[in-house]
């Protein structure tokens, strides 16, 4: 369990550890992301607690988890930097494939869209048309968890989603009864993504051999470094392509990491093809790449991370001590494994190994957008 913590106290705990994420180049780029507003930073600029409330028929949202879910009305408001309470009008609906089914989550993932109002032009959300809304599936100490680890791939690389944690209240027209408020995680864009670093969205079947290799590599390693090994290329299964333009070689974005080991939530499982025994055992899902040499920069950017991201987890006081303890323990047998040449042999060159998981394709897995 988190610890009990007053909503805006995250931002005191945590200021320090994700300042040094703000990398010059990214914060040049923010205004593309996001519109700035007078007096007011944008959505993904600060790490601050954003308290939002969604009112409306409420239940009928979380109760449409058809495989093709409706858009309903609703309010979105929250409060703005200088205390005055906005209110904007939003379509929204259920989304994703795993996390939208009620036998596997309390709460689906949402998705908010933004109609063009004057209400909309002066918000916190101006220029956005689409939000994606992590919600809780079993507890939202593990939304907070899974935020993390969009810190840390912040951290690795500019090629990856920002995020921002909220505090979300849910209020029903109906009922007139607030569900108490939890945890949630809002994800930019992927048109806002792709544009910070100057490329576009391209989505084409593809072999990961296709793609930019050190990209690709950054991905894959940190994709082993959280033990998440619920992604594929050639499916598109939770990943995304950027690229200059429709025919250019695309980059490999990561996202959705509620299967990861370092996450550990109580629903996740390997997939049978892996032949795992748990999520908390790593597996390196890249391509066959015999000369490991190659590999060498990529580690080297680890080793170079490697105070920032332990301090991700030694530095905020959201968790509790004994998931910090094991987290800092799985971090350690990464490193342990990167910096051993026959550790990086056997793990990094599984993908070769014929008789091995290393490189299977799991067919039919759909895509659970971020």
């Amino acid at each position: 369990m988190m610890k009990k913590l007053l909503p805006g106290a995250l931002y005191v705990l945590c200021i320090c550890l994700f300042q040094p994420l703000r990398l010059p180049a990214q914060m040049a780029n923010d205004a593309v992301a996001v519109s700035m507003i007078a007096g007011e930073k944008g959505l993904f600029d600060t790490e601050e607690l954003l308290e939002i409330t969604l009112s409306g028929n409420v239940k009928d949202v979380l109760n449409d988890r058809k495989e093709v879910s409706q858009n309903h009305p609703l309010q979105l408001l929250y409060k703005k930097a200088d205390g005055s309470e906005m209110t904007i009008p939003v379509e929204v609906k259920t989304r994703g494939h795993f996390r939208k089914m009620k036998t596997n989550c309390i709460y689906p993932p949402l998705l908010i869209t933004f109609s063009k109002t004057e209400a909309l032009q002066s918000s916190l959300f101006e220029g956005l048309d689409k939000l994606k809304l992590v919600m809780p599936c079993t507890g939202d100490e593990y939304v907070v968890k899974e935020w993390l680890v969009y810190k840390l791939y912040n951290l690795v690389t500019p090629m990856s989603f920002k995020t921002r944690l909220v505090k979300v209240t849910l209020l029903d027209a109906v009922t007139k009864k607030p569900i108490p408020p939890f945890y949630g995680l809002l994800l930019e864009g992927e048109k806002q993504m792709a544009k910070r670093n100057g490329l576009i969205n391209v989505e084409r079947k593809i072999r990961p051999e296709e793609t930019d290799r050190d990209a690709f590599l950054t991905m894959a390693v940190f994709q082993y470094l959280i033990g998440n090994t619920d992604w594929g290329v050639q499916y598109l299964q939770n990943i995304k392509l950027i690229a200059m333009d429709s025919t250019a070689v695309p980059f490999t974005v990561a996202y959705d990491f509620d299967h990861a080991g370092i996450v550990n939530t109580p629903y996740a499982q390997p997939a049978e093809e892996l032949e795992l025994s748990s999520i908390r055992e790593r597996r390196y899902r890249g391509y066959c790449i015999e000369d490991m040499t190659i590999f060498n920069e990529t580690i080297a950017l680890f080793n170079k991370l490697k105070a920032g991201i332990y301090n991700v987890y030694t530095s905020c006081t959201l968790l509790d001590d004994k998931y910090v303890k094991s987290t800092v323990k799985f971090l350690d047998d990464f490193y342990k494994t990167i910096n051993d040449k026959g550790s990086v042999k056997r793990q990094f060159g599984y993908p070769c190994d014929k008789t091995g998981t290393g490189n299977v394709v799991i067919k039919g897995l759909k895509q659970d957008g971020p």
